[in-house]
């Protein structure tokens, strides 16, 4: 495996526009439950009682979604990036980042030190709730002290309408200036690194393809097979943080030694 660590940070050092894509595998690796694993939310809860068109629909219905919510952003709110996320945002700092795209809802990379505008989230973030009629935000403590004294599907304060958390359920809507940004970067890229992404949910789920049909080399790096494993240029069934540690560690050793025949 050291010679595939070696090459991906070879990879790294040679390429000019280098997307990182991350899903819940990654989150995981930071205390975070996965929705499909054994024991994950889709255990306790139906998927389908949460689709949007039921939100929207029936009282009973929100007030099961943020039940379930609030139970999700317990384990989010005390989670801190893991060496995978420290690793990327070192990526940034070295100047060798386009940008993440991101499945997850954590706010963990930005926690990490990657900058906003280098992260685009897909599927929107847990650590805000905006009202779905004005779009007024909230920041999600603010309405979980709201839910602790009482309330069990809050309203906007400003007009009324619908709070939610700012992620996208099944049967909303993707953001449209966040999938289409993500496309145009997929399809720049010359290397496109997977990591901790089961690439089964769409339209996320086609980036890599996207990428690849532009001539990126993909690198996946998944602790199980994905459905893209069949076209990867490289493929690490392992966790995402100690590989990641040790791909930077390569890195930053070709760096130096690209930096000492500089000089």
């Amino acid at each position: 495996m050291e010679e595939q660590l070696k090459q991906i940070a070879q990879w790294i050092a040679t390429s000019k526009r280098i997307i990182v894509f991350t899903g819940a595998g990654l989150s995981t690796e930071s205390g975070i439950p996965d929705f499909r694993s054994p024991g994950g939310v889709w255990d306790k809860y139906n998927p389908e009682d949460f689709y949007f068109q039921n939100f929207l629909a029936s009282e009973i219905s929100r007030e099961k979604y943020w039940q379930m919510a609030t139970e999700m952003y317990g384990p989010i709110k005390k989670a801190e990036p893991n060496p995978a996320h420290l690793a990327i945002s070192e990526l940034e700092k070295l100047g060798k980042l386009d940008c993440v795209i991101t499945q997850n809802i954590d706010g963990l990379h930005l926690k990490a030190g990657n900058s906003e505008e280098k992260v685009i989230q897909l599927h929107g973030t847990a650590l805000y709730v905006s009202c779905l009629s004005c779009h007024q935000k909230y920041d999600r403590d603010e309405i979980q002290e709201r839910i602790k004294k009482g309330e069990r599907a809050p309203l906007c304060e400003s007009c009324g309408g619908l709070l939610k958390p700012a992620t996208i359920s099944f049967g909303q809507s993707m953001p449209e200036k966040e999938t289409q940004e993500a496309y145009h970067r997929s399809s720049l890229s010359d290397l496109f690194i997977v990591i901790g992404s089961s690439l089964v949910v769409q339209p996320a789920a086609s980036m890599p393809l996207v990428a690849k049909r532009n001539g990126a080399k993909l690198v996946i790096i998944n602790r199980d097979p994905t459905s893209c494993d069949h076209m990867a240029d490289l493929i690490i069934h392992a966790q995402a943080g100690p590989t990641m540690v040790s791909v930077l560690r390569y890195v930053k050793q070709g760096l130096e030694m690209a930096n000492k025949r500089d000089n």
